[in-house]
């Protein structure tokens, strides 16, 4: 005991075993360029957390153990999402890590857990690149998601605008610098034009820029049925309005990228009857759903985007993975949430194929209508 209280690390390390802990990270955007995306993941893991320790903890062998989080702000940063990682593994010593969200934020974190030998579970990163190995795109096998993958909702979204919206031409503007945004947007696209329609403008732009007059009159020239934008709820206002003072009247589709209650609060009318694909709808909710639904309003008062509950969801893959073994430890925990061939969450019903962190499961078309995000349509895998 004296010895524990003697040095810093090595009491961490006997208090933890002694009151059997299970340390849980979360990188989240708690502020910098996506703060309400931070937000949402932080409150969401409070509650899972939270609801596991009223319960008495997690059932691990015959023990109880109660579980210990720590939250970090990444800032909106890509070095400070690996280095609030590399924080996490070697001083706090976590048995798995619950974050980034954005795709640009969740890549450089994947790649310290991936070679640190740590779980990392991303709740909201659909870009292929976050679960696979740069140098040989082998999958990696220390990284999860709990959000189904760009070439899927490329695909969606494509055909929801041909289908639906009878679209034959297409527009997009996206971000060039971003993973998520040219991903999507290539895949959108490839689709698209598969299907026997024309992307008459691919136009892009940086990170942080405002001023995007000079895409959008090239995209109103180009006279499309339908303008994509895969961008983020804190750009997409500015897109808009820019857009309508140019006299664009034609609908506006979206990614999950959308789903941020700030949307509506940023945009207002200007993006009423625009739809966007995403994860789950709250007014359609399965039982599972309607449950996380309402203890998150009784708790925070609001209702919950698509990224609490796939931080929900991500936690909820966790508890199952921990509950499945008789130990705690990293390598366990993996091989545990390797093993698992299916969960159902808030966010529907998931499949994990042998050797792959990336789960098949469906997606909804939202639309905007009359301030609020109302469920459109559903696309399965």
């Amino acid at each position: 005991m004296l010895l524990c209280m003697a040095v810093s690390v090595f009491s961490f390390a006997c208090s933890s075993e002694k009151t059997n802990t299970v340390k849980i990270g979360v990188i989240a955007e708690l502020t910098g360029d996506m703060p309400a995306v931070g937000e949402s993941c932080k409150k969401a893991a409070e509650m899972a957390v939270q609801e596991v320790n009223n319960a008495g903890g997690l059932d691990i062998g015959d023990k109880k153990y109660k579980v210990e989080l720590f939250i970090e702000d990444n800032a909106g940063k890509a070095d400070q999402s690996a280095s609030a990682a590399q924080k996490l593994i070697t001083q706090k010593k976590v048995h798995a890590i619950i974050g980034p969200n954005a795709t640009r934020y969740a890549i450089p974190a994947s790649e310290i857990a991936e070679s640190s030998k740590v779980v990392l579970i991303s709740p909201w990163s659909t870009n292929p690149k976050t679960t696979l190995d740069a140098k040989t795109n082998d999958p990696k096998k220390y990284v999860f998601r709990a959000c189904f993958i760009d070439p899927f909702q490329g695909r969606v979204v494509a055909k929801f605008a041909m289908e639906s919206l009878k679209a034959k031409k297409a527009a997009v503007l996206y971000d060039v610098a971003s993973d998520y945004n040219k991903g999507i947007a290539e895949f959108f696209k490839e689709t698209f034009e598969k299907s026997g329609g024309k992307v008459v403008a691919f136009e892009t732009y940086t990170t942080n820029d405002k001023d995007f007059s000079g895409q959008l009159t090239k995209i109103k020239k180009a006279s499309p049925d339908v303008i994509f934008l895969p961008n983020y709820y804190s750009e997409i206002p500015l897109q808009i309005q820019q857009a309508k003072r140019l006299g664009i009247e034609v609908p506006i589709v979206g990614s999950d990228s959308w789903g941020s209650q700030e949307l509506l609060k940023l945009c207002g009318k200007d993006c009423e009857g625009y739809y966007f694909s995403t994860h789950y709808a709250a007014d359609a909710a399965t039982p599972v759903a309607a449950k996380f639904i309402e203890a998150f309003k009784a708790k925070y008062g609001a209702m919950p985007d698509d990224v609490a509950a796939l931080t929900y969801d991500s936690f909820g893959l966790l508890w199952q993975a921990i509950r499945s073994t008789k130990k705690i430890d990293r390598q366990t925990l993996r091989d545990a949430l390797a093993g698992i061939p299916g969960y159902e969450g808030v966010t529907g019903k998931m499949q994990f194929k042998e050797g792959s962190g990336d789960p098949i499961k469906s997606a909804v078309i939202l639309r905007i209508k009359d301030g609020k995000f109302v469920y459109f349509v559903s696309a399965n895998p």
